[in-house]
């Protein structure tokens, strides 16, 4: 945001959309990724080309830093509004570099966590236990790179140079290459298993050619399933579920269905009950996946409004230390670091007390938990900028600089840690506990693709507010000038948006059923009775 304002001039919409536009198109690229790992290159090959993209594309950003002819001249004028915006030339180079980034994100991201966790077996407890540890100094390791980049590589860029502070990403992200291609000897390859699509979509015709077939409500013997022994690289054989039995239909054999060796004669008129349950998981999973969209387009305000505010206010620290307005994300860095031990060692054991769960509540209502704090963040962000901008009014600063703490957005950052150490960590638990195991890939491109739709969803919002918001000579809400817009009723707004995906959310959960096989739940039972009863199950 700071760069596209400062160097490129941008205006603070056409910034903020620029942003969500590349963000959600970056959120997308990973399921795409992922369906190419899975079904055709594997996760190493993947992993590999798309690192290479991204230094591509860090590379390409650098330049459009260091070389005059790729960014715009630059303005003495305070207001970069007032300064001249970047050419074809420059903006296409920009938008290159985006692009890059954007491929490489679709290779690393859906991969990296399966990849890594594809070096254990998890068939031994040695194996899980290693998965677990890996998950845990995975999450860990990315936290401090987050903190690093958001304090020392920011401040670098936005007070010393931009070449050196996009040139040291840049360099570490060669020397990652080196380093991934040097244990290539040691790494353990799980080969691809074709495409995931095929398989779901011979289980929706085979359901539908036999679609007139008639299914007691009990299972009383007089058809028969299909239902041989898996794949070894399947970890868990799910069981049949009385859930969406129009299913059902595809794994029940007729005459003529199975060959002499006991084999499919066509897949697709006969699936396995394995198959069969895989899309059913799919089924169940993608309502609880779209309410996650609006939560976390709170989030997305993060990186755009939130930093026009904070270039706004008095980022001082001391007599001589100014913070980077770009910065700020780390207040919910922080927030997540400590609540997260808290949460672990003290919050869970406490609820475990009190509900009987094992891990305290469930992963549904941690989410949901996570969506009313997002909530909380935005009415305090509506809040604080009401206070901001009649403070900067009353300065009278020709400016718009408002006598008052950049920490004044502290609240709505805290709220916003709280909602990510619940509500994101929630969704990727959830979401890598429910999808198939070889799926999983394509679990971690989901939820991308979850920020996807927020950031589309986003952009489409201040898109849609700058247009009808003013009018009859009034600015509008998400006006240049911080002073004369109404920045607090779109964030009133997202609040609102927020309650009644809340309410969707809600709905969703409570007839949410788990997927059968695990052993630990049962199917008959409501989302929060199975999970609540699932330690006594055990």
């Amino acid at each position: 945001m700071v760069y596209l304002t400062r160097v490129f001039h941008l205006e603070q919409v056409k910034a903020a959309n620029v942003i969500n536009i590349w963000f959600g198109f970056t959120n997308l690229t990973p399921l795409v990724g992922a369906f190419i790992s899975d079904a055709y290159v594997g996760r190493f090959k993947t992993i590999a080309f798309a690192s290479f993209a991204t230094l591509l594309g860090l590379v390409t950003l650098t330049l459009t830093a260091s070389l005059p002819q790729l960014h715009p001249a630059t303005c003495i004028s305070k207001d970069s509004v007032s300064c001249s915006g970047p050419n074809k030339l420059q903006f296409g180079t920009l938008f290159l570099g985006l692009v890059f980034l954007s491929i490489g994100t679709g290779g690393i991201r859906p991969c990296s966590i399966p990849f890594g966790a594809d070096q254990f077996d998890q068939r031994t407890e040695e194996g899980v236990n290693g998965v677990a540890s890996f998950f845990n100094w995975y999450y860990l390791t990315f936290t401090v790179v987050l903190l690093i980049t958001q304090t020392v590589v920011v401040y670098i860029q936005d007070q010393v140079s931009w070449i050196i502070g996009f040139s040291i990403p840049t360099g570490l992200m060669a020397c990652a290459l080196v380093i991934f291609f040097a244990g290539m000897k040691l790494y353990i390859y799980v080969k691809p298993e074709g495409s995931i699509f095929s398989s779901i979509a011979q289980v929706i015709v085979a359901a539908r050619k036999k679609r007139k077939m008639k299914l007691s409500a009990e299972d009383d013997g007089t058809v028969t399933y299909y239902d041989p022994p898996v794949k070894d690289s399947v970890l868990h054989k799910l069981h049949r579920s009385n859930q969406f039995r129009f299913l059902d239909k595809a794994a029940v054999i007729k005459e003529g269905d199975l060959t002499s060796e006991g084999v499919p004669a066509n897949k697709w008129r006969l699936c396995s009950i394995q198959e069969v349950e895989e899309v059913k998981c799919l089924i169940r999973i993608v309502p609880v996946w779209s309410a996650g969209i609006i939560s976390l387009m709170a989030m997305s305000q993060q990186g755009t409004f939130t930093v026009s505010q904070a270039l706004k206010m008095d980022r001082h620290m001391g007599p001589k230390f100014e913070a980077p307005a770009g910065s700020l994300s780390v207040i919910s860095l922080l927030t997540i670091g400590i609540f997260l031990p808290i949460y672990d060692r003290v919050l869970v054991p406490f609820l475990r007390r009190i509900t009987g769960h094992k891990s305290g509540i469930t992963r549904l209502q941690r989410i949901g938990t996570g969506i009313v704090f997002a909530i909380l963040s935005m009415i305090v962000a509506g809040l604080v900028e009401r206070v901001r901008r009649t403070r900067s009014i009353k300065s009278g600063d020709p400016t718009g600089m408002t006598p008052m703490s950049v920490f004044w957005l502290s609240p709505q950052l805290i709220l916003m840690g709280l909602c990510e150490a619940l509500n994101i960590i929630g969704q990727i638990e959830f979401f890598n506990s429910q999808f198939p195991d070889h799926m999983r890939s394509i679990a971690n491109a989901l939820f991308s693709l979850s920020f996807a739709g927020s950031s589309y969803l986003s952009s489409f919002l201040v898109t849609v507010v700058h247009k009808f918001s003013g009018g009859h000579d009034r600015p509008d809400w998400l006006d240049k000038n911080l002073n004369a817009g109404k920045l607090d009723y779109f964030y009133y707004l997202i609040a609102i948006l927020g309650v009644v995906n809340l309410v969707y959310f809600w709905y969703c959960a409570r007839g949410y059923r788990y997927k059968v096989g695990l052993g630990d739940f049962k199917e008959e039972k409501s989302y929060s009775d199975v999970e609540m009863t699932s330690k006594s199950n055990n």
